[in-house]
């Protein structure tokens, strides 16, 4: 069986859950912890983080960029990638601005200094980079907006890897409750399409030991 090596509120691994689901190809999922040493998953990642993935035939692929680049030549049908190469850098650019910019700005100060760092055994959060989480979130917000204005999705009129990497992003804040939903109705509407496909069931399953998401986390129509 394919398994995926993740973690609950990395939104690497939850990006590739989705992708997964999306092309229905079945996996189980093992948690890795990147707090706690574990000899057994260096050797498939010498970093010691998530997402990994061991593809049926015993292949190994480290990284959410490499991963999804991989499902996408080996398992082609359906393209979450876009179909020719102008679409496919759009795509990839919406790709990297949500996994280098967003999560640099965004996801990194709320999800790490709110749940990681004290894990990793670096000390309490640090309030300097929540505050500029939570200010930086809204021009990424309204940048969604902006593209969802002009746009059937992201990325033009297919739903695309440039959407599952983006909700995955706001997935893991969402879980925290740092989304400022209510002053960015678009994306709103954008997300609640985008956490109603089926893909998404298993991430809103999710329960982090000792955190609970707030109330609204399941619930399709907000």
């Amino acid at each position: 069986m394919r398994k995926l090596y993740h973690y609950w509120l990395c939104p690497f691994s939850r990006k590739i859950r989705i992708l997964l689901e999306e092309k229905k190809l079945p996996f189980d999922l093992i948690v890795i912890k990147p707090w706690e040493p574990n000899p057994s998953f260096l050797p498939l990642n010498p970093e010691g983080l998530p997402p990994v993935l061991t593809d049926d035939d015993g292949k190994n692929i480290a990284n959410a960029y490499p991963i999804a680049e991989y499902l996408e030549e080996v398992y082609f049908e359906p393209s979450f990638l876009g179909k020719t190469s102008s679409p496919r850098a759009e795509v990839r650019r919406l790709i990297a601005w949500f996994d280098e910019k967003f999560n640099g700005e965004v996801t990194h100060n709320l999800v790490y200094e709110k749940v990681l760092r004290r894990k990793m055994g670096q000390g309490g959060p640090d309030s300097t980079a929540i505050r500029i989480g939570n200010a930086n979130i809204h021009d990424h917000l309204e940048y969604i907006s902006w593209l969802c204005d002009r746009r059937k999705w992201l990325a033009g009129d297919e739903f695309s890897l440039a959407d599952i990497t983006a909700a995955a992003h706001l997935s893991c804040i969402d879980y925290l409750g740092d989304v400022p939903w209510d002053k960015h109705p678009v994306t709103k509407l954008w997300y609640a399409r985008v956490k109603s496909r089926p893909s998404f069931r298993s991430i809103l399953s999710d329960i982090v030991p000792g955190l609970s998401p707030p109330s609204h986390y399941t619930n399709l129509d907000f």
